[in-house]
C-alpha cells in the first residue's frame, strides 16, 4: 500500500517542478541551505542568504557559496539588505542591533539602536548616504538616521497621518529615492527620502517587499503579480505555481525563486523584461 502513495506524492513534486521550468524556463542553478530564512540580491546578482541563528552566506549568481560570515553573538535576523552592494546590512530585532558589512562579508560596525535612543526597533534597513531607516514602536514613528554618528536625524510619527488600523510594520526597504514599509495583512506604506508618506496602499496579499522596475511584486492564486506604482494598477504578469510561502526577487539579468526549502536562479523571463 505504501508504494502507490509514494508515487503519487513523487508525481506532485514532479508535476510542479516541471510547471515551474514550463513557466520560467531551465534552472541556471538551485541553492539549498539547511534553516533558509532571508535572502537578498546585490547590483552583480550574488545572493546573501541568512539562516535562522543568523549567519550570512554569500554565493554568487551560479549558485556557488562565496564567504560565510558568523556573528559572535547568534539570533535571527530581521532583516537583510544587499541592494547597495559596497555595504551589507543586517538587522536583529531579538538583539535590537544592526550591522554594516562589506560585501565580502567583513564587519564594519556593529550598533544598538537603544544608545540612539530607538526604544523599540521593529523594522530597519539601509538607505543612501549612510542613512539607516528604522520602525520604532515604542512612539509609532519612522526614524532617519546616521549610521556613521548612530544617531536619529529625524521621525515622523505615523500614528498622525495614516488611517491603517495596524502600525505593525514588519519590513522596510529604500527603492529609487522612495522608502517601502510592509504592513502583513495590510498593505504597503510609501515615503519619500525625506520619511514623508506618499501612498498607503492597500495590498494585504503582498507578504515581501520585492521591487523591479517600477513593480511591486507578489505571487497570488499560481501568478506573478505586479503593482504598478505609476499607474497604481495591478496586473497579472505571467503563470508562476510555486509551493506556498515562496516569493520572488529579481536582480539585472536573474530571477530568483525563494521557496521554504530551497532557492532557484532563472534568467528574467520575457514577461518581466517587457514591463515598463
Amino acid at each position: 500500500m505504501k508504494w502507490p502513495l509514494f508515487f503519487f506524492f513523487f508525481g506532485i513534486n514532479w508535476g510542479v517542478f516541471s510547471q515551474v521550468n514550463e513557466q520560467l524556463g531551465e534552472t541556471l542553478a538551485e541553492i539549498t541551505l539547511k534553516e533558509l530564512d532571508l535572502v537578498s540580491l546585490d547590483t552583480r546578482d550574488q545572493l546573501y542568504i541568512s539562516n535562522l541563528q543568523g549567519d550570512i552566506y554569500l554565493f554568487d549568481s551560479s549558485g556557488k557559496q562565496q564567504n560565510y560570515f558568523s556573528p559572535s553573538r547568534q539570533a535571527k535576523l530581521s532583516q537583510l539588505e544587499a541592494a547597495w552592494s559596497v555595504t551589507i546590512f543586517s538587522f536583529s530585532e531579538d538583539l535590537q542591533e544592526y550591522r554594516i558589512l562589506d560585501r565580502f562579508l567583513n564587519p564594519i560596525a556593529e550598533l544598538n539602536f537603544l544608545e540612539a535612543s530607538v526604544n523599540l526597533p521593529k523594522a530597519a534597513t539601509l538607505g543612501n548616504n549612510n542613512i539607516v531607516w528604522v520602525w520604532d514602536e515604542s512612539d509609532l514613528s519612522l526614524k532617519r538616521m546616521d549610521y556613521l554618528r548612530n544617531l536619529v536625524l529625524d521621525a515622523q510619527p505615523l500614528n498622525l497621518i495614516t488611517s491603517v488600523k495596524s502600525l505593525q510594520i514588519t519590513a522596510l526597504k529604500e527603492y529609487k529615492n522612495r522608502v517601502f514599509g510592509l504592513i502583513p495583512d495590510e498593505g504597503v506604506l510609501v515615503f519619500d527620502n525625506q520619511g514623508n508618506l506618499l501612498f498607503d496602499l492597500k495590498l494585504p496579499q503582498i507578504e515581501k517587499l520585492s521591487l523591479y522596475k517600477d513593480y511591486l511584486l507578489w505571487l497570488e492564486n499560481g501568478k506573478l503579480m505586479g503593482y504598478n506604482l505609476s499607474k497604481s494598477s495591478v496586473e497579472s504578469i505571467q503563470d508562476l505555481s510555486a509551493p506556498s510561502g515562496s516569493y520572488v526577487l529579481v536582480g539585472q539579468t536573474k530571477l530568483v525563486l525563494i521557496q521554504p526549502e530551497k532557492i532557484e536562479i532563472f534568467p528574467i523571463p520575457d514577461s518581466l523584461k517587457k514591463l515598463e
